[in-house]
């Protein structure tokens, strides 16, 4: 299993055992020194855009899970609309991955279309 599949899911079955508690402590330097972070959310209607357009003009990545709403679904369709507005205006980059999620991405960053 890839590490892209690890953090963002690909199937199969996760146990307890699979993760690893962290001292957040150990990192509290590094983390006041982040500038750019990468933000998860689940929309459920058009509401639920408002944080994720805040997140992208602040500069960072959003990964939006969208597995209430079909790809045919009007409210998708709305949002889809809203955030390409978004990433023209900062010229980031919006990426739909498989049925169940979108990428946004902040000012000069683009997602490649081809797979390593």
């Amino acid at each position: 299993m890839g590490i892209m599949s690890k953090i963002l899911g690909g199937g199969g079955s996760r146990s307890v055992d699979d993760y690893v508690e962290l001292d957040t402590d150990d990192f509290a330097d590094a983390h006041a020194e982040t500038g750019t972070q990468v933000h998860f959310a689940e929309i459920g209607d058009q509401s639920d855009i408002i944080p994720i357009k805040d997140a992208v003009y602040d500069g960072d990545f959003v990964i939006a899970d969208i597995t209430r709403h079909s790809t045919s679904d009007r409210t998708i369709e709305h949002v889809y609309d809203e955030l390409r507005q978004v990433v023209e205006e900062v010229d980031g980059d919006i990426v739909q991955k498989g049925d169940d999620q979108i990428i946004v991405t902040p000012t000069g960053v683009k997602v490649s279309r081809q797979k390593l």
